[in-house]
């Protein structure tokens, strides 16, 4: 089994096929947005294909060390150009290809007006080990 994260962005990504945004979607929009990623998810466990998943808020910081007996240091909230998380899935498959088919049918969730939202996702392997170290 491979485990792969699927990205879902709030901005940041190339235009989706349907792309309105989500705050002006009617009630009825996002409940079918949402039953169908939940239903996504529910078959994904039946088939033991699932890992986990969470929606984020489009509110958060940047935060680093700010040294040794430094507070750390925050940047945000993000401006409006800053890339932002949506949400993420983990998925445990046995392929690449399954990776792309499923997140494929992620991206068809439906969005404004019921049409599939055709967003873009992005798709990322888990490392199972640290990367090798390379000589210089």
């Amino acid at each position: 089994m491979a485990t792969y994260l699927l990205l879902k962005h709030y901005r940041g990504a190339p235009a989706s096929g349907n792309d309105v945004p989500m705050d002006q979607w009617s009630p009825q929009e996002v409940e079918a947005h949402v039953r169908y990623l939940n239903d996504f998810a529910d078959r994904l466990r039946a088939t033991g294909e699932f890992a986990g998943s969470e929606a984020l808020s489009p509110d958060g910081v940047w935060v680093r060390s700010g040294g040794e007996g430094h507070p750390p240091v925050t940047d945000g909230p993000f401006p409006p150009a800053k890339d932002l998380i949506a949400g993420w899935m983990v998925i445990d498959v046995g392929s690449y290809d399954r990776a792309v088919e499923l997140a494929g049918e992620l991206s068809a969730a439906p969005g404004a007006g019921g049409r599939p939202v055709q967003e873009w996702l992005e798709l990322r392997p888990v490392l199972t080990e640290p990367p090798a170290a390379t000589e210089q």
